[in-house]
């Protein structure tokens, strides 16, 4: 599990700006979705072509949050890295030069539809009410991507809490984005996850400066569980 760290610096500019680190006092659980990023098998089996390895060490967490926010009348949504024929034909600026020949060809393989690297770690707590759905793009919400921002939108979904891995690609990319298409965002420190401790504060810094409320798991426990036992809301 990663060390989280928000710097310090940000921390006193945010305070001055809006009087504290967190965001989002309350959140209304019934219009909360859990945006559960990439923890697919080839980002977390042992010896996949994206392997990380720290990213099997948030899984519990991310299943209690799932399990909260169901039990509290939200939805869970699972998002799966794609890698197909339309995803390769339209972004040949990754494929073409942030990759080797030789990786390349093994991440389009990992990540086809179909394969044993595209599935969702078995560890997973996932539900038949759940949804699943894949991008192909590293942020969920970029054009061309996926239907998650039209899913959202007809189920009244204005909350996020996003977990999942890498920190600092999908996870981030997706968290950026969100929050510029109007939605409360919660990015959950002990619940995504990366390479280093330092990639990953980074991460953690950037969202908490302007674009997300940044707390652990327990924070996002506590807020779940005190809207579950609200009155549904008007």
């Amino acid at each position: 599990m990663h060390n989280p760290l928000i710097d310090p610096a940000v921390v006193r500019r945010v305070t001055e700006r809006r009087g504290g680190l967190g965001v989002f006092g309350r959140l209304d659980s019934r219009r909360t979705a859990h945006i559960v990023v990439d923890l697919q098998n080839g980002f977390m089996a042992p010896g996949a072509v994206a392997e990380l390895p720290i990213a099997r060490d948030i899984v519990p967490n991310v299943n209690r949050i799932s399990d909260a926010v169901r039990r509290a009348g939200g939805l869970v949504v699972y998002i799966q890295n794609t890698f197909d024929e339309v995803a390769v034909r339209t972004w040949p600026v990754f494929f073409d030069h942030f990759c080797s020949p030789a990786r390349r060809v093994r991440m389009i393989e990992a990540f086809t539809p179909g394969s044993e690297g595209h599935a969702l770690w078995p560890d997973l707590d996932v539900r038949p009410e759940d949804l699943k759905v894949r991008k192909r793009r590293f942020g969920a919400f970029a054009p061309g991507a996926s239907d998650l921002h039209e899913i959202l939108q007809d189920r009244g979904i204005d909350t996020l809490i996003v977990t999942g891995t890498a920190s600092q690609v999908c996870c981030e990319s997706t968290a950026r984005d969100a929050m510029m298409l109007n939605y409360k965002v919660f990015f959950v420190a002990d619940g995504n996850a990366t390479f280093t401790d330092a990639e990953h504060n980074a991460t953690l810094t950037s969202m908490a400066y302007t674009f997300c409320d940044v707390r652990d798991t327990a924070s996002v426990l506590t807020l779940l569980e005190t809207q579950a036992a609200e009155p549904a809301l008007a």
